[in-house]
C-alpha cells in the first residue's frame, strides 16, 4: 500500500495542534502526537526535523489559517474584531499554541512577520488616524482575546460562561469596544 505523504503531515499536524496546544512545547509529546496522528515517530523526524521543527510548523500553520479564515477588514474593524472573536470561540486551539510560543519558544513566533505585515498594511489603507495601523491591530487583538485570555475564576463568575447569550453579548462587547476606540481617533 502507498503512503499518502500528504495526508500523513496534515494527520501529523492536527495531531500536533492538539497536542502542544494543551502541553505546550516542553510539554508536549512526539510519541502522543505519532500515535494521535496514526503515524510513527519517524515520520516527524523525517518531514519536520524533530519535535522543534514540527512545533514551529503547527504554530506557523494554525497563524496562516487564521489569515485566509478572518482576513482584515479594513472598511469595518469593529466587524473584524467580531470576526476575530468568533474565531477564537471556535478554534482555542490557535490562541493557546501562540500563547505557548511566547512562552516557551519565542523564535517561533517571529516567523509569521509576512501574516501580520499584510494584516497591518490592510489597516493601515483605512482612513489616516493619529494611531498607528500596529496600535489598532494590537488593540484589536486584545479585545477579542481577552475572554479567552481570562483567568476561569474569573470568567466562571457568570452564571451560564458558555451560553449562546453570553457569547453573543461578549462579541457585541468587542465589536463596541473598537467602534468607540476608533470613533475616539476619527
Amino acid at each position: 500500500m502507498a503512503r499518502d505523504a500528504a495526508a500523513t503531515k496534515e494527520r501529523i499536524l492536527a495531531a500536533a495542534t492538539m497536542e502542544f496546544a494543551a502541553h505546550g512545547f516542553a510539554g508536549g509529546r512526539v510519541e502522543r502526537i505519532a500515535s494521535q496522528a496514526q503515524s510513527n515517530v519517524r515520520m516527524i523526524y523525517a518531514y519536520y526535523d524533530g519535535k522543534s521543527g514540527l512545533f514551529d510548523a503547527t504554530l506557523a500553520e494554525a497563524l496562516r489559517r487564521m489569515a485566509e479564515n478572518v482576513p482584515p477588514r479594513p472598511e469595518d474593524l469593529a466587524g473584524w474584531a467580531g470576526d476575530v472573536f468568533d474565531h477564537h470561540q471556535r478554534f482555542p486551539e490557535v490562541l493557546r499554541l501562540s500563547m505557548w510560543a511566547q512562552l516557551e519558544r519565542p523564535e517561533a513566533t517571529a516567523e509569521p512577520h509576512d501574516i501580520y505585515r499584510n494584516k497591518t498594511l490592510a489597516v493601515a489603507t483605512a482612513a489616516a488616524r493619529p494611531l498607528s495601523a500596529v496600535d489598532v491591530l494590537v488593540f484589536i487583538y486584545a479585545i477579542a482575546q481577552a475572554w479567552q485570555l481570562s483567568p476561569e475564576g474569573l470568567t466562571g463568575l457568570e452564571d451560564d460562561p458558555v451560553s449562546g447569550e453570553a457569547v453573543a453579548a461578549r462579541r457585541q462587547s468587542v465589536v463596541t469596544a473598537v467602534e468607540r476606540m476608533l470613533q475616539a481617533h476619527p
